[in-house]
């Protein structure tokens, strides 16, 4: 999933939110959230993949030695 369709479900999330209705389409597609907190946890899962598309990925460095005896 590209960081625009993340976007703009993320937008279509909110607006629903917003308007008090628990049915979102995009992309020919129909979901219905059963109340608010399912709307809420999809929302805040959308918004963790979209900083995870903002921030760069970490490089972990381990160094490694080792003493032949």
């Amino acid at each position: 999933m590209t960081l625009d369709e993340l976007k703009s479900r993320h937008s279509a999330l909110l607006a629903a939110r917003y308007s008090g209705t628990r049915s979102v389409s995009y992309d020919g597609k129909t979901v219905t959230y059963g109340s608010d907190v399912e709307l809420a946890a999809a929302l805040s899962d959308l918004e963790r993949r979209i900083a995870a598309f903002d921030r760069p990925r970490r490089r972990v460095l381990r160094p490694f030695a080792s003493k032949d005896l």
